[in-house]
């Protein structure tokens, strides 16, 4: 299994870039990575909120593959202590046959379409968050659970 973390948008915040692209780095040693980022549209006089979402998600759904399994990381999704969500993903790890992709949406969220195809939603918080915070929040919690999974000293209960 591979895990990827599909994103919309450009980090524009290299403090940040530069965090994501540590732990991006780390999550490979334990288990196959892909960070994917794909180019954001921008909400303009032709294009309202909604028209951006459903551009976004057909953009989104190009990158899934037939057997991936979709999480979606929203905020109406169901919230998981780090312990638990590596024990989720050790659980897809034998489940899951190709890809196991998390997704960060838009600033206005899925489309209907987007809603349809995953398989599940996950929230990092009831708080909301910057793209570029929940990115790095992501990689971090990812790389998190490879460590508590490999009993590593990184996690602290």
């Amino acid at each position: 299994m591979k895990i990827r973390l599909i994103c919309i948008g450009r980090n524009r915040n290299t403090h940040l870039e530069n965090l994501i692209s540590n732990y991006s780095g780390r999550i490979p040693h334990y288990m196959p990575f892909e960070l994917v980022v794909i180019p954001d549209v921008k909400a303009g006089k032709s294009i309202d909120s909604e028209r951006q979402k459903v551009m976004e998600g057909n953009m989104l759904l190009q990158q899934i593959g037939a057997g991936d399994k979709l999480i979606l990381f929203d905020e109406r999704g169901k919230e998981l202590s780090s312990r638990e969500f590596s024990e989720y993903i050790a659980r897809q790890s034998h489940l899951v046959s190709r890809n196991l992709t998390f997704v960060i949406g838009g600033p206005y969220g899925f489309s209907q379409e987007v809603y349809q195809r995953a398989d599940g939603k996950l929230s990092l918080s009831r708080m909301t968050f910057s793209h570029e915070m929940v990115r790095l929040f992501a990689v971090e919690q990812i790389y998190r659970a490879m460590t508590i999974l490999r009993g590593e000293p990184y996690h602290h209960d």
